[in-house]
């Protein structure tokens, strides 16, 4: 029988029976003389049907001998999955695979690119987040586009790596080689014999838990159809033509949704709240997940909020994900153990970073390292599946990669190094919040020559980058500093973003960073620096939380400690402070003599920028009790002092109080009915605003703008203004964007609503620029 005959035996017997040479029927069929060679000898066991079919036809067979030849090649050719190293497709995990869907998208591109070449993904990821499974759901999708065979070859690279000998080996026995076969040709020719069976079949192979590019490159095939998924926890850059797919934690609905499957749609209903806090607990990470659902589904009589509660603490969370033989902790370990010393340090080091990302400055500081050893060891823990890279440039750890990574630096390093680790970020963290935020204030700018810092911050634009894209580092150092008695640091920080805070007004941190400083300044016994304090408070309950009383509250006692040491800036800066509460509490009276008590104390001393920033106080005021007149005269004074040769401020402070007196005028001019001229200068205060960077204010002169261009009948103009404001969203104040929103619905033609409904009208909402004595957010400059 032709089945019991190997294909190529069958081949040379029709084509000696038919009188042809290779070279004959090569010509005649199209097929190359090497591919009839190889597939004669044996080296090519399973050649694809069409080039079967033109074989027949070049050697002209009649309806027997093609059948025959025809039932070699199928009885040469494996139909079915092969699973090699005695590990079984996991069909469950398949089964109820969950999310995923651009990646799969992803993979089932890859597939298609055989048509032009063999195609290899790598997909990387940390452990735990579901690379295997992945490439298994997409091995089961695909199947039917790869008649040849899909197989599997675990390479075990993190526990006793397989050899690419030995992998070799496997495979090619999978694809139907014979032991005698494997020693004719030697180890070293069993990498070329298995590139020649995969360059004539459409086959996918999966090489998963690959360890390095070593273990994976002689398994690769270098032509042919065929798709080759190569999982692994480094991203294998060393690999040539390959596509990457990096594998991150899934997304939170995915993570409840594989949770419900695990659980029973009945029981993850019955507590949803529950099952997306253990979804969150566990990272999202698919490992964790899966542990978490299956301790709950082997103990039924468990409520989901129970689990909750074994998870809440984070000391004891990864010993708590862990379920029989599947422990979230030993994943980590297996890929924690073959790290290099410095690196392994370094993940310790960095699970004390107490923000959710970080730069390779972070780990330059906690190893205490130049910042390029720092990027080559990150880059280790990145190649390694611990730490992630991101596409800005920045570091994460995922949330339970960092856990173990504390737990390990508890067992490996003493109380005195964390401490002493601790200590040192936080030092770095605070003092160069400082150093940054000091480009703002008038008395101080650039940094001095001497310092040396591991950023640079060489001018205003990249210290307000730092300081915004480190926000939440060094206000969790700020907490800790407090925590820690450090009060002298606490209160130089606070100090130092006196003027910074009017760029970036609804961060939404400014009162706690207040209240916390106030509570330092107190501790200091400090009544100078405690007034300070208090009167930045009220600055943000001002404009950060729009809680008016209790600013007054914070500006009388301000005001108190101020008394206390005569310190008369300050005074006047509290006076204004409560000026601006007492107007948004409609208590205009009262807001207008503050107003004015201020500028007369400060005109008392030589402190101009707490001057104007009184000025513009003073005029909003005078604008609410409807005496716009003389609003309207104060604000040209603050125009012809700034326009002045000799004035004896400081060109950012002039910015900003520019930008609020053209916005000042226009409101003026609003309120007199001279529609152009309110045009104008809010144009020109959103020039000025932008200029500065403060947004949230670029959208209150678009606002007025937009109101002008309404009462000047030109709708569609103001239109498009408003819709300006609406996208600025949570970077203004929302009863701008509410304001905005009212007047778009008010315009004829269609409007659709991006947002919340329409709140009250167009309100000015109270804006302070900047501080201590100057015309900063202690001043209590209005934003009118």
């Amino acid at each position: 029988m032709a089945g019991e005959r190997p294909f190529g035996v069958v081949l040379r017997a029709l084509r000696q029976q038919a009188r042809m040479t290779i070279e004959d029927l090569s010509e005649a069929s199209g097929v190359s003389v090497r591919a009839i060679g190889n597939m004669e000898r044996g080296q090519s066991l399973v050649p694809q049907r069409r080039t079967v079919v033109a074989l027949v036809e070049g050697l002209g067979l009649g309806e027997s001998e093609r059948e025959l030849l025809l039932a070699a090649s199928r009885a040469g050719r494996p139909t079915r999955a092969v699973a090699l190293a005695g590990a079984a497709v996991p069909l469950r995990s398949v089964r109820d695979f969950t999310g995923r869907a651009p990646h799969l998208a992803w993979l089932a591109g890859a597939a298609e690119r055989v048509d032009e070449g063999v195609s290899v993904a790598v997909i990387s990821g940390p452990p735990g987040c579901g690379k295997t499974t992945l490439a298994f759901k997409a091995a089961a999708d695909l199947a039917g586009a790869f008649p040849d065979g899909r197989f599997v070859v675990d390479l075990h690279g993190v526990d006793g790596a397989v050899e690419a000998g030995e992998g070799l080996v496997k495979l090619l026995k999978a694809l139907g080689v014979t032991d005698r076969r494997l020693r004719q040709e030697g180890a070293a020719g069993h990498a070329g014999l298995l590139r020649a069976l995969l360059g004539e079949r459409r086959c996918l192979v999966v090489l998963d838990n690959a360890r390095d590019e070593e273990q994976v490159r002689p398994l690769l095939p270098a032509a042919g159809r065929s798709l080759v998924l190569v999982t692994s926890r480094r991203p294998l850059s060393g690999l040539e033509d390959v596509d990457r797919l990096a594998l991150a934690e899934m997304e939170q609905g995915e993570a409840v949704e594989l949770l419900g499957r695990i659980l029973g749609e009945g029981r993850a209903d019955a507590e949803p709240e529950a099952v997306a806090r253990v979804a969150q607990m566990c990272g999202r990470l698919p490992l964790a997940l899966r542990v978490a659902g299956n301790w709950l589904a082997v103990r039924p009589a468990w409520s989901v909020e129970r689990l909750v509660g074994r998870l809440s603490d984070e000391g004891r969370r990864l010993r708590a994900l862990s379920a029989g033989d599947a422990r979230v902790e030993a994943a980590f370990e297996l890929s924690y153990r073959q790290l290099s010393a410095e690196a392994a340090r370094m993940l310790r080091l960095l699970s004390l970073v107490p923000g959710p990302d970080m730069t390779v400055e972070y780990g330059a500081c906690s190893a205490e390292v130049d910042v390029f050893e720092a990027e080559d060891v990150m880059e280790e823990l990145v190649e390694s599946g611990l730490l992630q890279a991101t596409s800005d440039g920045r570091y994460r750890l995922h949330d339970l990669v960092r856990l173990f990574a504390r737990a390990r630096l508890a067992l490996e390093e003493t109380s005195e190094e964390r401490e002493a680790a601790e200590s040192r970020l936080r030092a770095w963290l605070l003092g160069t919040a400082v150093v940054a935020g000091r480009w703002y204030k008038p008395a101080y700018g650039a940094p001095p020559p001497s310092w040396r810092g591991l950023v640079p911050l060489r001018n205003a634009e990249e210290a307000r980058e730092w300081l915004r894209s480190e926000a939440p580092s060094w206000l969790a150092a700020l907490r800790a500093a407090a925590e820690k008695g450090e009060h002298g640091r606490v209160v130089e920080v606070g100090d130092a973003m006196e003027w910074f805070c009017d760029l970036w007004v609804f961060w939404g941190h400014w009162s706690e960073v207040y209240e916390v400083t106030g509570r330092s300044a107190a501790a200091l016994g400090d009544p100078d620096i405690q007034a300070f304090h208090l009167n930045m408070h009220a600055w943000a309950l001002i404009e950060c939380d729009h809680r008016y009383r209790e600013a007054v509250e914070r500006a009388e006692a301000g005001l108190y400690h101020a008394r206390l040491v005569g310190d008369v800036a300050q005074q006047a800066s509290a006076l204004s402070h409560a000026a601006v509460a007492h107007r948004k509490l409609g208590e205009g009276e009262e807001a207008a003599d503050k107003a004015r008590a201020s500028v007369e104390l400060y005109e008392g001393t030589d402190d101009r920028e707490g001057w104007l920033g009184a000025m513009v106080t003073w005029g909003s005021c005078l604008r609410s009790l409807g005496r716009v007149a003389e609003a309207h005269a104060q604000h040209l004074r603050i125009v012809a002092f700034l326009d002045a040769p000799d004035r004896p401020v400081g060109e950012h402070l002039a910015g900003m109080v520019r930008a609020h007196t053209a916005y000042a005028l226009g409101l003026d001019h609003a309120l007199l009915g001279r529609w152009d001229d309110a045009v104008e200068c809010h144009r020109d205060a959103l020039a000025r605003f932008r200029s500065v960077g403060m947004p949230h204010m670029q959208a209150s002169a678009l606002l007025g703008m937009g109101e002008a261009m309404i009462e000047l009948g030109r709708g569609e103009e103001a239109r498009g203004l408003l819709d300006e404001v609406v996208e600025f969203g949570d970077a203004a104040d929302g009863a701008i964007v509410s304001g905005a929103r009212k007047l778009l619905a008010s315009l004829p033609g269609p409007f659709t609503d991006p947002g919340p409904g329409p709140g009250p009208g167009p309100r000015r909402p109270g804006v302070q620029v900047g501080g201590r004595g100057g015309a900063g957010a202690g001043s209590g400059v209005s934003r009118l």
